[in-house]
């Protein structure tokens, strides 16, 4: 009962030196733990990690042993500290390399601390970048709601939906920050307060597509409701939401973790497939607004929504081209050894969906005319439920008009 068996090893390396460790007998397979070929080759010890000192640190990659005694079905490493002096992705792996040994659970905890803070390397420039876009957030819903207040009598529903986006973007840009300050000073990282930054930003991206879909649809400029089509709105949104929900909490919420699992991968697709379907229904919507508009020479509407095409077709492009740069990053980097510029790839859609708010806001900004770009009253046509018909048949009675506003001379 006093002798040592079953051997496991806690192996700390930095990705770039992950050659250091295992080594390979007669040109053949590598192998991390020395066989009896390779114990005659490079004198390493049978039935433990191979490691070949670093150039550059003779103690590294560090190996630390832990041991079964006798018959005992269980044993405990004792707490260790172990310092990092060089910057780097550094990676913690346990082995076991007695065949008998397979199958072993193991369960426990590491804490891995930064000069800065608990915040891993990669995260840890989100937590500047989300100052700086609740700065951004603060300044666009300053200037909005400024205009917003005064000409609050010619608001727009649509610009209502407007100002709900822009302060929710400001909240959640808020909520991050939080989240991942407390997180730099404690080293704990709360399920329930992570959850909640999550929904709240999974409602934001849920509400920002909805509302630029209405737009293309010319809600509040060319139709004062969508009809026939909010139960369809309102179902897409949902699942959406729900999509967006199960991704982002799988990808923040109870876990920090550098490699994608299946179960991100698999949750990912549906909001992709949600993600495309809605850019389709997006400007095929817009096309028959533009359609619809030109046929009625209504020239202050059309320049407005090919602006507004324009900055989507825009924004499209740009999300296909980060796309293919993001898996050529992570197809390129399978060791995570890029991490210092990681943090890009997460902060690119919060650059582009905020590029997009500000083109809308602008677009749509509150004004004294803001109603002359409002559905006329008095119109008594409804447009189909379906849009199967052509926008383009007109009616003297389902004329679309500006609205005119009387001049106020004092």
């Amino acid at each position: 009962m006093e002798h040592g068996t079953g051997l496991i090893q806690a192996v700390i390396f930095e990705a770039a030196d992950r050659n250091n460790i295992g080594g390979s007998a007669y040109g053949g397979q590598r192998s991390i733990c020395c066989t009896p070929d390779l114990a005659k080759l490079e004198g390493c010890k049978q039935g433990e990690v191979i490691r070949i000192p670093s150039a550059t640190e003779i103690n590294w990659p560090m190996v630390l042993s832990i041991q079964f005694n006798g018959n005992d079905l269980s044993t405990q490493m004792n707490n260790a500290e172990v310092p990092i002096k060089k910057t780097g992705m550094h990676n913690l792996f346990f082995i076991a390399c007695d065949p008998k040994l397979k199958g072993t659970v193991m369960s426990g905890r590491t804490v891995w601390k930064n000069p800065d803070g608990y915040l891993p390397g990669r995260m840890a420039p989100l937590m500047t970048f989300y100052v700086y876009m609740a700065i951004a957030y603060l300044l666009l819903s300053a200037i909005w709601f400024s205009q917003y207040m005064r000409f609050w009598e010619d608001i727009l529903q649509l610009q209502h939906c407007i100002a709900a986006v822009i302060g929710l973007g400001l909240f959640e840009m808020i909520l991050w920050y939080l989240d991942y300050s407390n997180f730099n000073k404690t080293g704990m990282r709360p399920v329930v307060t992570t959850a909640w930054v999550v929904t709240v930003g999974a409602i934001k991206k849920t509400l920002s597509r909805l509302l630029i879909l209405s737009v293309s649809m010319g809600y509040g400029v060319v139709r004062p409701t969508l009809g026939g089509l909010t139960s369809k709105v309102l179902l897409i949104g949902a699942t959406y939401f729900v999509a967006s929900e199960l991704l982002d909490i799988t990808e923040h919420v109870g876990t920090i973790n550098d490699v994608s699992g299946r179960a991100r991968l698999f949750l990912g697709l549906p909001d992709a497939f949600l993600d495309a379907f809605l850019i389709l229904w997006i400007f095929t919507s817009l096309s028959k607004t533009l359609e619809q508009l030109q046929a009625k020479r209504i020239s202050v509407k059309l320049d407005i929504y090919r602006k507004f095409s324009n900055a989507l077709a825009v924004a499209v492009i740009a999300s296909v081209a980060w796309i293919t740069y993001e898996i050529y990053f992570k197809a390129t980097d399978p060791f995570n050894e890029r991490w210092q510029s990681a943090w890009i790839i997460t902060a690119f859609w919060d650059i582009l969906s905020f590029a997009l708010l500000c083109v809308i806001c602008y677009l749509w900004a509150p004004s004294q005319s803001s109603q002359r770009y409002a559905y006329s009253e008095d119109v008594g046509e409804e447009f189909d439920d379906g849009e199967a018909q052509s926008l383009t048949r007109g009616q003297s009675n389902g004329d679309v008009s500006l609205v005119k506003q009387e001049q106020k001379n004092g």
